[in-house]
């Protein structure tokens, strides 16, 4: 602001003096320059005060970009863009709201989940913010945590045929999805995980663990996972030689439409597949197994975080159990309760 005001009186100055005057001191200042240009050819930095001044001239007089001997006209056009941006930011924060309208407890807050859960993204903070009833947007999230983004465990879903969305779509609530994954422990043993997955709220309806998945351990797992409690209809699952004659028979008996997927097309168990994905990702990939009753134990207590806590995406950042919203009259506290030795936590608000 100095620098333009002193620009503007010496405007005025120059309605006070003769025009020979002016033109020896533009001679003498074109010297001076070329041998500053000579001497110190080196980048000369520009304040802010000076680039808002040759912005200014910039835009009330385009030809000044011929005088420019100690920047390219490149520069003040940067300049000028960046200035443009600068507003806009400053625009849209002062009206949508920026991070400054939120208390540094809040930002605090933000920051000490991403630190104690280094696996969780953008999406999933703000999602247990929102169960500690605290309304923020995802620009807010990712300005309170640098660099972290949005993205982070949630891949775009594989391309579903339409008559696959269609049966999806029909018949999502009377649907069950199953599949087997393998577990290598420390001793470098195989084990094998099948887990069931409704798909109505994509609970997890049963998770186990074995050595030798046979026909009739898998028949003996999906009674136990589709009993009398669970109303499903349909039940999808891979063309695996492990689901043999018994184990059809077994779900035949259930009263359970059995529903293999096409041949070397897993996006349309794209379902179970993801929750696999997740296993992996928040569990499995974090922990080494010592045996198979190790392995059972770890993915019980995923799974009832899973079940009850974990908020998801596509259910409006609700876990499959219902998960109430604690609001601020519950407490003004925030404790964290560890699951699984503290690679997650489940934040609640506790009385002072």
């Amino acid at each position: 602001m100095r620098a333009i005001l002193w620009a503007a009186v010496q405007l005025f100055s120059f309605r006070l003096r003769s025009r020979a005057s002016l033109e020896l001191e533009l001679i003498a200042l074109r010297n001076q320059l070329s041998v500053l240009e000579r001497r110190y050819p080196k980048r000369i930095h520009f304040p802010k005060a000076d680039r808002h001044l040759w912005i200014l001239l910039y835009r009330l007089w385009p030809k000044a970009y011929r005088w420019m001997s100690v920047m390219h006209p490149s520069t003040v056009i940067v300049w000028h863009r960046q200035g443009f941006r600068f507003f806009w930011r400053w625009r849209y924060g002062d009206h949508r709201g920026g991070s400054n309208k939120f208390p540094l407890e809040i930002r605090d807050l933000a920051r000490r989940l991403r630190d104690e859960n280094p696996t969780w993204g953008g999406p999933r903070i703000r999602a247990e913010l929102l169960k500690l009833g605290i309304e923020i947007s995802h620009s807010s999230v990712a300005r309170f945590i640098r660099g972290l983004g949005f993205h982070g465990p949630y891949d775009p879903p594989r391309r579903i045929l339409p008559a696959w969305k269609t049966f999806f779509r029909n018949h999502l609530r009377e649907t069950a999805a199953a599949d087997l994954f393998v577990v290598v422990t420390a001793t470098y043993r195989l084990l094998y995980g099948f887990v069931v997955l409704g798909l109505a709220r994509r609970k997890i309806l049963h998770l186990e663990v074995t050595d030798h998945p046979t026909q009739d351990w898998l028949a003996d797992q999906i009674a136990a996972a589709l009993g009398e409690k669970n109303r499903v209809k349909f039940l999808l699952r891979d063309r695996d030689s492990c689901y043999g004659s018994v184990f059809r028979k077994r779900v035949k008996a259930l009263g359970v439409v059995d529903r293999p997927v096409d041949r070397q097309s897993p996006w349309q168990n794209c379902y179970v597949e993801r929750v696999i994905s997740t296993l992996r990702r928040e569990c499995l990939n974090h922990i080494v197994p010592i045996n198979e009753r190790h392995l059972r134990s770890l993915l019980k207590e995923y799974v009832a975080y899973y079940n009850e806590s974990r908020p998801h995406w596509g259910l409006d950042y609700d876990a499959p159990e219902h998960r109430p919203v604690d609001r601020r009259y519950h407490g003004k506290k925030i404790i964290g309760r560890p699951i699984l030795g503290g690679l997650h936590h489940r934040y609640e608000r506790r009385a002072a």
